[in-house]
């Protein structure tokens, strides 16, 4: 499915089961999507992360429907997904800035939250850096940690501070010899050149990782191996992380829409990061790698 007809039906998918159980591997199934690049894409063009949009468009409806006065507000708040009353009122508050009560009554008003409509313009600009080619297979070592969708974009910039601080900033950047398999497997395996996204079932896998040279893997890293496949690597320069968004916007608006030749192929990506200057710099080197595969024409 195309990749701007694949996320309108996704949201019209929403707006008809607004009412039921829905998250993003649900949606993402309905479209033949991947769940990770399908919550990356939304969340990109929208503004919203996936989550949030259906929270926001379910206290919407709700509030139409206190207005009206005909339901109880406990059944309100079930027919939208809230389990008590009490966690109803909150969410409801903290979104309208008024009470359920308050709305009914009409001493309030609520926030309007209407469907989003997807429409994407290319246009102008400068012509995108980028390389489609076959890659031997890869296999990476690093740190692993799961995060979920909502919180991915925040958390994982994070979890980078997290092992620069414990393993990096006092040691290894200082010129300091390794004190620990950790601090070894990093120099060993450049980790910190490559961050790896991975779906995995509802999660989405990240890595801080290194080109597997051989040796020893400590206890707390892993290893993640990428088949023999087809590549579009993406060429970034500037300082992280601005340019990094920056081009993951324009990927996901201006490459990816109504692309004649290729589409994604996999439930992951991979960042690389130059091991050259530092990622303030205005002309730091870097790129995101998409796994792809040619369409078949009709």
């Amino acid at each position: 499915m195309e990749w701007v007809c694949a996320l309108k039906e996704a949201l019209s998918f929403i707006e008809n089961n607004l009412t039921e159980e829905l998250d993003v591997a649900s949606v993402a199934d309905h479209v033949h999507m991947s769940p990770f690049y399908l919550a990356k894409g939304f969340s990109i063009l929208t503004g919203y992360t996936l989550g949030e949009y259906i929270r926001n468009r379910r206290l919407y409806e709700a509030s139409v429907e206190l207005r009206q006065g005909e339901d109880r507000i406990i059944d309100v708040a079930m027919k939208y997904g809230w389990e008590t009353p009490e966690s109803f009122t909150k969410a409801f508050t903290r979104f309208h800035g008024a009470s359920p009560s308050q709305v009914r009554t009409g001493s309030a008003a609520a926030v309007t939250f209407l469907p989003v409509q997807i429409s994407i313009e290319i246009s102008g600009g400068g012509k995108m850096d980028f390389t489609v080619s076959p890659m031997w297979p890869i296999k990476l070592i690093g740190f692993e940690r799961e995060f979920s969708y909502e919180e991915a974009y925040e958390k994982i910039p994070q979890f980078w501070d997290e092992i620069c601080e414990k393993y990096c900033n006092h040691t290894i950047y200082a010129g300091k010899a390794p004190s620990c398999p950790e601090e070894q497997a990093i120099i060993d395996n450049c980790i910190g050149e490559y961050g790896v996204c991975i779906d995995g079932e509802g999660k989405i896998r990240y890595l801080v990782a290194g080109k597997y040279t051989g040796g020893d893997v400590p206890e707390t890293m892993k290893l993640v191996e990428f088949p023999q496949g087809t590549w579009a690597k993406f060429k970034c320069r500037g300082p992280i992380p601005e340019a990094f968004q920056a081009l993951n916007t324009r990927i996901f608006k201006e490459w990816l829409p109504g692309n004649p030749d290729y589409e994604i192929a996999g439930d992951y990506n991979i960042e690389w990061y130059s091991c050259d200057g530092e990622k303030s710099d205005a002309d730091y080197e870097s790129g995101i790698w998409v796994p792809v595969k040619a369409k078949e024409k009709g």
